[in-house]
């Protein structure tokens, strides 16, 4: 079992433990992960980068990572597959030669 599949284990026993896998759709999975990624951004309002507790960033990024775990789960992606065929993606959208030291979406001239 790597890492990943371990902590999504962990994530699904102690929602089921909870009895809350009647909670977690594909759709409310999304909403919580969004909600908990505007948490997220909140910890940078009106702030500048280095203001921002650091030790909320690791809970609220933690929140964030357990809700995208668990609707992975949902869907059977594996997690680092998905992410490896999203870094294959990018680098066609991104070639270095276009790309470095540049914040243009790929699309833009």
């Amino acid at each position: 079992m790597t890492d990943i599949e371990a902590i999504t284990q962990e994530l699904i026993d102690f929602r089921n433990e909870r009895d809350w896998e009647q909670f977690h759709n594909p759709k409310d999975l999304s909403i919580a992960l969004a909600a908990e990624a505007g948490e997220l951004l909140e910890l940078y309002l009106w702030k500048h980068p280095q203001e921002a507790n650091p030790e909320r960033v690791k809970e609220e990024l933690a929140d964030v990572f357990a809700f995208a775990f668990l609707l992975a789960e949902k869907y059977g992606f594996d997690v680092k597959e998905i992410i490896r065929e999203k870094i294959l993606i990018n680098h066609a959208k991104y070639p270095v030669e276009r790309s470095k030291g540049s914040a243009k979406k790929y699309n833009e001239p």
